[in-house]
């Protein structure tokens, strides 16, 4: 009712409101922050130049949070325990809320200004319940209409718009399965190449759905160090969505040995749609477990693709990893980069052994999608281009 609320009122005073996406929290998260909400966290783990208060603004996330107050971001759920009292859900902070980091000996705790010894607060300034706790004045309305622009709504433990593509567009399949899924089989004109807004011409069993996801041939994904086949990766093309007026055989009866394939308009492409692209239902993007957070158990997996093209990966970009649920890995797992070290001839000694250079740790990635044996991965934050075959370890 409160994201409602301020959908309603950001739309009556002539700006458009954003929707933003539910972040729920897991019991395991909530268990991380349980196990240091009592005691802080050692100052030696603060960041050198975090500061004593910060103003929550818009735009902020969960991991620029962390970055600003402790050393490893991936520490977020410490950063939430140490205000677990007046935060029961981490993605329940607002802008324009007040965090203040108070230090008692050899440990820190935070916690939200207007809040000391008063409760805790889980609503935005201005909304019902949350004055108090925003530490902003009480504003009373008069009783005659009129809108009112309410703060934003709850910041994101990553950026929404850098998540929200691949959610539902990265697919790996145990088998080939989109062999058999519907397919398209020609456009008007007897064009090949299809871009959004054109109809295409599908055949197969397409069920009661009428929002679709078009993907290319998989392609298989194999342990860049086993050569294990870890299951077959769809390209995603676009999204189509069947025509209420499909066109049809006229009403004329269509003679044996011949059907007439379903007409979708293609609502969305990535990529130039064609014959032979494969069709699955749409799926809704789920929001559960986005929060940054290090895996429990060691972790020494290997980056085995790129989601789009390239020979390398940058910030914000999606990588697939070569472990997945069986491994252990779950969605906000954190994970540290590290490039190979390079082998050399020694100057000074070119006939003796030959000097292999350390690893080197160059990036962080979280996990955003989690299938049996691969997942992907959200680019953070890197100090060089990801290449296939990059070492990823628990931070």
């Amino acid at each position: 009712m409160r994201r409602m609320l301020a959908l309603v009122v950001a739309t009556a005073c002539g700006t458009l409101a954003v929707a933003q996406p539910q972040w729920p929290i897991t019991e395991r998260q909530r268990d991380a922050a349980e196990r240091v909400a009592q005691a802080g966290v050692p100052l030696a783990d603060l960041a050198p130049d975090a500061p004593q208060r910060h103003t929550v603004q818009p735009g902020d996330t969960l991991w620029s949070l962390a970055k600003l107050f402790l050393k490893s971001p991936w520490r977020w759920p410490e950063l939430w325990g140490m205000n677990l009292e007046q935060v029961r859900n981490p993605h329940r902070i607002f802008p324009g809320q007040t965090l203040l980091l108070l230090r008692d000996g050899e440990r820190a705790r935070l916690v939200l200004a207007s809040a000391q010894g008063t409760g805790h607060s889980d609503g935005p300034a201005g909304a019902p319940g949350g004055e108090a706790a925003a530490g902003l004045p009480t504003v009373r309305i008069s009783p005659r209409a009129r809108g009112e622009m309410l703060p934003a709504l709850s910041i994101a433990p990553v950026s929404a718009r850098a998540l929200a593509p691949f959610l539902s567009e990265t697919v790996v399949l145990e088998t080939d399965d989109l062999a058999r899924a519907p397919r398209i089989v020609g456009a008007l004109d007897g064009r090949l190449l299809l871009s959004q807004g054109e109809t295409a011409y599908v055949r197969g069993e397409l069920g009661d759905a009428q929002d679709f996801r078009v993907f290319r041939a998989p392609v298989p994904l194999r342990d860049p160090a086993t050569g294990e086949l870890l299951g077959y990766e769809a390209r995603y093309v676009g999204r189509a969505r069947t025509l209420r007026s499909a066109p049809t055989s006229g009403g004329a009866a269509v003679p044996a040995g011949e059907v007439v394939p379903t007409a979708l308009r293609l609502t969305h492409t990535r990529l130039e749609a064609t014959v032979g692209d494969r069709l699955a239902p749409a799926e809704t993007a789920d929001w559960a477990g986005f929060v940054p957070r290090a895996p429990g158990i060691p972790v020494e997996a290997r980056v085995v693709s790129f989601v789009g093209e390239g020979l390398s990966a940058s910030q914000k970009q999606i990588v697939s990893v070569n472990r997945g649920a069986r491994d252990g890995m779950e969605r906000g797992h954190v994970l540290s980069l590290w490039r190979a070290g390079q082998v050399r001839a020694d100057p000074a000694d070119p006939k003796g052994p030959r000097l292999r250079f350390p690893d080197e740790r160059h990036g962080t990635v979280m996990l955003v999608r989690v299938f049996d044996r691969v997942s992907y991965a959200l680019v953070l934050d890197i100090g060089e281009p990801v290449r296939i075959g990059d070492r990823l370890t628990q931070p």
